[in-house]
C-alpha cells in the first residue's frame, strides 16, 4: 500500500440517499480537485485557507456532473493530518460513481478498507487504540458501546498505559545507567520506589484484564439463555421481548427444536436472547439435537433465565419437585451463572394461588444463592419490564457508569496479559535481588507490549490486520 500519494473513497454508504460525501485526501487531494471544481464565488479552490466550505459544479470538461459542497481541510489539521477535500454531492449512485471515476482519472487511486484511518495513525493523528476503537464506534449499536468507543477513541485507555509506561520507562533508563558505572556498584533507581511503581502497575493491569470480562460482552451483546421445558412459553417471552412474533407460538409441546437468536437494547446495553428447544426425556431423535444445543447455548450464556408453567407447579407437588431436579442440574453445572427463574402464565391464576405459588419459588430459588424468581404473563405482558430491569441488574455496568476504562479489544487483552507476565518477573527479581542487567531484560519486555498497545511498536502484518477490518471510505 503506497501511502504517499492521494486516495478517493465514498465515505457514506453505498446506494442512493439524500447526499453523498467523497473523500479525497494525499499530498495532491486540493490541487487534483480544484481544476475540477468551478466555484460559484468564482474563487480558485487550490487558493481557499483551510475548513471551509464552497458552493459549485464539479465539471468533466464543459459537462457539468453535479452542484456539490467542497469542504477544504489543510494539513495538518484535517483527519488524515493531509491535504484533504470532502465532496458533498447528490446521493445518487450514478452522480457517486461519475465523481469518483473522474477523481481517478486525475491521479487519484482508490483507498483501500481503513486507509484514511491508517494515515491519520500514521500521521500521529491518533495513537493505534484510539483508531481501532473508530471501527468500534461505526459498529456500535447500543448506548454502551458507543459510550466504550467513545472513551477509548478520546484517549482514555492510551492515556493510562502511556502513563504507565513513561513511569517505567524513567525507572528504566536509571537501570540502564547503572549498567555502564557497574563496577563502581553505584544504584541510581531506588528499589524501594521501584517496587511500589511495580505494585501500582500490576494492579492497574489486573484492573484492566478484568474489565475485559465486562467490555467483551457489553460490545457483542449480553447472551441470556432462556430455557425450559417444553410449552412453557419460552417463543412467547422471546416475542414479548422483541415486540414482534420473532418464534413460531404453539400448543403443541416441542415445536422449538433449534435455537432462536435476537437482540435488542435495554437501558442503552444490548442482549442477544437465545430461545431454546424444551429440555425433557425424548426418543424424537431431531428434538434430542435441539435439547443438546440447549445445554450448549446454557454454557455460552451470560445469565440464564428458567421458565416454568405457573398453572402446573401452583397445584402439582409432582410438578414441583421436577422443576426443582431441573434447576437443580443447570445450577450445578453452571454454578456460577446468575440464574432467573420465571413462573410464567401467572394470568391463569387467582390470587390465593399466586400467593401460594410465591412461597413454593421462593424455597426452590433460596437452595443457590444465585437463583431469582419473577412472577410474569409473557401472553399479556405483566412483569415483563420487570424481567428487563433484573437482567439489567445482573450485568455489572458499575465501571460503564463511572465512565472507567474498559477494554474491548482482544489484542488489548493479550497485550496486558503479556505486560503483567513481564512485570510479574520484574516483581520477582527485585525480590530475589536480582542484578539489573537481568532486571533491564523483563523491563525491556514489558515496554515492549506497552507499546504494542498504542502502536509505538508496529509491524506491517499487525497494521494490515487491523486496517482490513475497517470499511472503505473510513
Amino acid at each position: 500500500m503506497k501511502l504517499n500519494d492521494t486516495i478517493v473513497a465514498l465515505a457514506t454508504p453505498s446506494g442512493a440517499g439524500a447526499i453523498a460525501v467523497i473523500r479525497v485526501s494525499g499530498p495532491d487531494a486540493i490541487n487534483i480537485v480544484s481544476p475540477l471544481f468551478k466555484a460559484k464565488s468564482r474563487k480558485d479552490l487550490a487558493g481557499q485557507p483551510t475548513h471551509t466550505i464552497h458552493l459549485g459544479n464539479v465539471m468533466d470538461g464543459e459537462r457539468t456532473i453535479d452542484e456539490v459542497l467542497a469542504s477544504v481541510f489543510r494539513a495538518p489539521k484535517s483527519y488524515t493530518g493531509e491535504e484533504t477535500v470532502e465532496l458533498s454531492c447528490h446521493g445518487s449512485p450514478y452522480i457517486q460513481q461519475e465523481i469518483i471515476q473522474l477523481l481517478l482519472r486525475k491521479g487519484c487511486r482508490s483507498a483501500e478498507a481503513g486507509e484514511f484511518t491508517l494515515r491519520a495513525f500514521l500521521n500521529a493523528k491518533m495513537d493505534l487504540s484510539q483508531a481501532e476503537a473508530v471501527a468500534d464506534l461505526i459498529n456500535s449499536e447500543n448506548a454502551a458501546s458507543h459510550q466504550m468507543a467513545m472513551q477509548q477513541m478520546r484517549g482514555g485507555f492510551s492515556n493510562e498505559i502511556q502513563k504507565l509506561r513513561e513511569e517505567l520507562l524513567n525507572f528504566a533508563s536509571l537501570i540502564e545507567l547503572e549498567l555502564d558505572f557497574a563496577e563502581e556498584d553505584v544504584e541510581f533507581a531506588n528499589r524501594d520506589q521501584f517496587k511500589e511503581l511495580i505494585s501500582k502497575i500490576q494492579t492497574v493491569l489486573k484492573r484492566l484484564i478484568d474489565s475485559f470480562a465486562t467490555g467483551n460482552v457489553l460490545k457483542n451483546g449480553i447472551p441470556v439463555a432462556i430455557v425450559g421445558e417444553p410449552n412453557v412459553g419460552k417463543s412467547t417471552l422471546l416475542n414479548s421481548l422483541l415486540n414482534e412474533e420473532r418464534a413460531i407460538v404453539s400448543d403443541i409441546a416441542g415445536t422449538t427444536r433449534d435455537t432462536i437468536e435476537d437482540e435488542m437494547s435495554i437501558g442503552g446495553v444490548g442482549f442477544r436472547f437465545i430461545d431454546t428447544a424444551g429440555i425433557r426425556e425424548t426418543k424424537d431423535i431431531v428434538e434430542s439435537i435441539g435439547i443438546k444445543k440447549t445445554f450448549e447455548k446454557i454454557g455460552q450464556a451470560q445469565v440464564v433465565v428458567y421458565l416454568v408453567d405457573s398453572s402446573q407447579i401452583a397445584v402439582n407437588r409432582e410438578r414441583l419437585h421436577e422443576v426443582r431436579i431441573e434447576i437443580e442440574k443447570i445450577k450445578n453445572k453452571f454454578p456460577q451463572k446468575p440464574l432467573l427463574i420465571i413462573a410464567n402464565k401467572t394470568d391463569r391464576l387467582a390470587p390465593e394461588e399466586i400467593e401460594n405459588l410465591k412461597v413454593k419459588l421462593e424455597e426452590i430459588s433460596s437452595h443457590g444463592e444465585r437463583a431469582q424468581f419473577l412472577l410474569l404473563s409473557a401472553k399479556t405482558n405483566m412483569g415483563v419490564d420487570e424481567l428487563k430491569e433484573k437482567l439489567l441488574d445482573f450485568v455489572n455496568t458499575g465501571a460503564l457508569r463511572n465512565s472507567d476504562t474498559i477494554v474491548t479489544n482482544s489484542r488489548h487483552y493479550a497485550a496486558l496479559l503479556q505486560a503483567l507476565e513481564e512485570i510479574n518477573k520484574v516483581e520477582d527479581g527485585l525480590n530475589a535481588d536480582l542484578s539489573g542487567d537481568l532486571l533491564a531484560i523483563d523491563i525491556r519486555q514489558a515496554l515492549h507490549h506497552f507499546g504494542e498497545i498504542t502502536g509505538e511498536i508496529t509491524n506491517d502484518d499487525l497494521l494490515g490486520n487491523i486496517f482490513a477490518n475497517f470499511c472503505i471510505g473510513k
